[in-house]
């Protein structure tokens, strides 16, 4: 039975909050025609089922509406989908109904916040164990808020954060990463988080922007490594002209730079490393542009043989748990993708349709292989095959604002209550979590069990009296038993109980459980989907 035929009086008390949700955004601009998208969704999979007939297997079935709505959402926007929203994507019979889901997921602005939450732990992750260097992370999300709503162009974004400006005069306002008056926060964090230091910032800026360990040979030369000791420091050298500041004793000062500084001491040695682009070519230096402006031009342009790879490596690990290289940040000859020819052309796409983030998500969206399921009949093939889709554990915060959503509970709190308050709920729940990341290998420790079973959200709502949606459903007067289960399930993971579960979790309902209460017996199997291991992961 489609979720459709629950009808719209019965769904329209699924989840009161789901109801309640923001006004649709407005119709999203495509910078690509439809049949673009097509193309390379297509090119994508033809280079993925010739490795599924080289290595003779079968690829898992195609994944139904409801399965691909939650899939996208968890990816796109960070959450699991309002109730609503899945019945009425599902009763959709357009035949771009899925492309359309993925256009209107980023237009809201959960996308904007998942993925300024998803780049800003990946640039700042100091933050995450230095509360000293946690408010660093006001002026950097911000900054990639702005940038995320705006769709600015990835290259435009990069060139904003390796030659952003220096001054040797900052107030406090300006020194917390916000410019003049503005309000569009700076990425001045990332570098003061690294301490002005030129090694620091030129192993972050390549191994995030281009896919490359550098650090490896900071201090010797790697027997087997590609990348040499000189090498590590001609690019830091780019960053010569930084210079940190304490301020007092217990936090950062403001950063200055000598702008004509294009080389560096090698520590320990007697020799002097020249600013040098990775791709072992001498820098054409321009009059009054300084030597980071003179990177981010090289790292941006089209035909950087770094650059683009490594993003669309990024952002094929972010929607299939791996990536076509793994360890994303390890595009090295010895360290193949799985599908070279894929990872050029998808590099070649994302250049020439000006770095547009958005245009490369609907692409890996509209793939067949992005929607295949995670089940299959036979042995497991390797992952990287991409015959299924690999099953991904949910980030601390994708669960957070999954069990928020299933819930219907708000989260009212601010960024800056969230950064700074230890005793805020979201905060306790992360920190519960720690730096656990979306990963094929997802485990759970004892400790994020308990949360997950006794934390305050759970226990709020799965209690039949304080529960929103528990609560809605339970007193409903015209849903039978049956209609109560399923919205249970739909609330909690996207989609109707099979017979088998039906049948065992209404006789559970049926006898009122250990307590002999009906509406304590709802809250028993509400519990347990959100305990569920299928609520915890993306599949």
């Amino acid at each position: 039975m489609r979720l459709a035929q629950l009808g719209p009086p019965v769904l329209a008390l699924v989840l009161a909050a789901s109801l309640l949700s923001a006004a649709a955004p407005t119709a999203p601009e495509r910078r690509v025609i439809d049949k673009d998208i097509a193309r390379v969704a297509a090119k994508i999979d033809d280079y993925i089922m010739a490795g599924w007939a080289r290595a003779e297997i079968k690829p898992s079935a195609a994944i139904n509406d409801a399965a691909f709505l939650r899939r996208a959402s968890l990816d796109i926007v960070g959450k699991i989908p309002a109730a609503n929203d899945l019945r009425k994507f599902v009763a959709n019979q357009a035949p771009d109904r899925r492309a359309a889901a993925v256009d209107k997921l980023l237009a809201t602005p959960g996308y904007v916040n998942n993925f300024t939450i998803i780049w800003r732990e990946l640039l700042v992750p100091e933050a995450n164990a230095d509360f000293e260097k946690r408010r660093l992370l006001i002026g950097v999300d911000s900054w990639l808020r702005n940038h995320f709503k705006k769709n600015t162009p990835y290259d435009k974004i990069v060139q904003d954060l390796v030659a952003l400006p220096m001054s040797q005069k900052r107030d406090d306002m300006r020194f917390f990463g916000y410019y003049d008056g503005g309000g569009e926060g700076s990425p001045m964090g990332y570098y003061i988080a690294k301490q002005g230091k030129p090694e620091e910032v030129a192993a972050g800026i390549t191994r995030t922007f281009m896919g490359v360990r550098l650090e490896c040979a900071q201090c010797h030369d790697h027997p087997f490594g590609k990348w040499k000791r000189d090498e590590f420091w001609s690019q830091a050298a780019f960053f010569a002209g930084l210079t940190g500041q304490r301020n007092g004793d217990n936090f950062f000062g403001p950063l200055s730079e000598t702008a004509d500084r294009r080389e560096l001491a090698i520590p320990n040695t007697d020799r002097v490393a020249q600013a040098r682009f990775l791709d072992g070519k001498q820098p054409k230096w321009k009059f009054k542009v300084g030597a980071r402006t003179t990177l981010a031009e090289w790292m941006t342009a089209k035909d950087n043989p770094f650059f683009s790879k490594a993003l669309v490596n990024r952002m094929w690990a972010h929607f299939f748990g791996i990536g076509l290289v793994d360890p994303v940040d390890d595009l090295v000859d010895d360290n193949p993708a799985s599908h070279p020819e894929l990872l050029t052309f998808l590099a070649k796409e994302f250049a020439d349709h000006d770095f547009d983030l958005k245009f490369l998500i609907r692409a890996i969206t509209a793939s067949r292989a992005y929607q295949l399921s995670s089940i299959t009949a036979e042995n497991p093939p390797d992952v990287r095959l991409f015959a299924r889709m690999p099953v991904k554990g949910l980030s601390p915060d994708q669960l957070y604002d999954s069990l928020r959503e299933a819930t219907g509970d708000r989260d009212n709190s601010n960024f800056n209550q969230r950064i700074f308050g230890f005793g805020s709920p979201r905060q306790t729940f992360l920190d519960k979590f720690g730096e656990q990341e979306k990963k094929l290998d997802n485990h759970t420790s004892i400790p994020q069990a308990l949360t997950m079973m006794n934390n305050q959200i759970i226990v709020n709502a799965t209690h039949p009296d304080r529960s929103f949606t528990l609560g809605a459903i339970v007193s409903s007067s015209f849903m039978s038993d049956q209609g109560k289960l399923e919205a249970l399930y739909i609330a909690a993971l996207s989609r109707k109980p099979t017979p088998s579960e039906s049948s065992k979790m209404l006789a559970y309902i049926e006898r009122g459980g250990a307590a002999k209460d009906k509406k304590k017996a709802f809250a028993d199997v509400f519990w347990a989907l959100l305990n569920s291991t299928e609520f915890r992961f993306n599949h």
